[in-house]
């Protein structure tokens, strides 16, 4: 029977925060992510596609439906038992205004559920060796210290770097129909958050081009 359970009455729940890393902290719950962001699928099928058996999965699918970080999506009736097919969960697009009329608690889920998804796409292609082998990868990390109006302005480039990102998919998607060529997936993320330490003076990668 794929399956899994669906009571935790007798566990003790993991906050948000918890959760989230909880969730990106085995190889085989980055794994099940990633894959269930292409689409829903059964304990069965991800079993056969990561080539574990039943028994060590559902434990990991449990844990991840517990703490919120995955959910049932359908059920289907399968020979003589009923499938379970579990998705990643969705998330909507937000603008500012609509994230900043949430309670705290939920703008928090939301931003821990982009980070889980951000975080399980990028440590799979890492374990998978795509970057590796990618010319064009480009990774950077830094903090900057800035005045209220800084912060505005980084905020509004982000925003701007992101449509621009829908645009060059679409222009692809364009040329793809007339080509016939194959679709890459490139995972791109954004973001722009106050760090939780002040310090004046930033690392001495900052100061440097980094890739």
């Amino acid at each position: 029977m794929a399956k899994t359970k669906t009571s935790t009455a007798t566990k003790r729940q993991r906050g948000v925060e918890e959760a989230r890393v909880y969730a990106v902290g085995h190889r085989i719950r980055i794994e099940v992510l990633a894959m269930l962001h292409e689409g829903p699928r059964s304990p069965s099928e991800l079993a056969k596609l990561i080539g574990l058996p039943m028994s060590t999965l559902t434990h990991h699918i449990d844990e991840l439906v517990d703490d919120n970080s995955i959910e049932l999506a359908k059920v289907e009736k399968v020979r003589n038992t009923n499938e379970h097919f579990y998705r990643a969960v969705e998330i909507p697009f937000y603008s500012d205004e609509e994230m900043w009329a949430m309670p705290p608690e939920a703008r928090q889920v939301t931003y821990g559920l982009i980070l889980q998804s951000a975080m399980a796409e990028a440590l799979a292609a890492f374990w998978a060796g795509k970057m590796t082998v990618d010319p064009r990868v480009w990774m950077s990390w830094c903090w900057f210290n800035v005045d209220a109006q800084g912060r505005e302005d980084i905020a509004d480039e982000l925003a701007r770097s992101w449509a621009r990102v829908q645009e060059i998919e679409a222009e692809s998607t364009a040329r793809r129909v007339e080509s016939g060529e194959d679709a890459t997936s490139i995972i791109v993320t954004s973001m722009g958050f106050i760090r939780s330490r002040t310090s004046l003076t930033p690392p001495a990668i900052c100061r440097e081009k980094t890739y």
